[in-house]
């Protein structure tokens, strides 16, 4: 305000010009100041890509589909083996999908 008596109304839009400026610099500093607090300390993302989760669910369900109709073509006593099969491919899967929630923050 002083600026603008010393100067007189002539310079009134430069000054404030350039308060503006000054003030806008200082938002985007902190700004970035906080988004960089932020970011370093964001846990690492543990998550599996969408393509490899959908590549290992495409994989499982063929694998899965082929033993079964591998192990019902051989004979009855060989379809004992499909619950340990299809326990281990349900075992894995969730295994690779477990902690990886879809929790998608802007």
């Amino acid at each position: 305000m002083s600026a603008r008596r010393d100067l007189g109304p002539e310079f009134e839009d430069a000054l404030v010009e350039s308060f503006l400026d000054k003030m806008g610099q200082e938002v985007d500093r902190r700004v970035d100041e906080r988004i960089a607090e932020r970011a370093s300390k964001a846990p690492a993302r543990d998550r599996a890509p969408d393509g490899q989760r959908l590549a290992l669910a495409i994989v499982s369900l063929g694998l899965g589909t082929l033993s079964t109709l591998l192990l019902v073509l051989l004979g009855d006593d060989k379809a004992g083996y499909l619950v340990p099969i299809w326990l281990g491919i349900i075992i894995i899967n969730a295994i690779f999908n477990s902690g990886r929630s879809n929790g998608k923050s802007g």
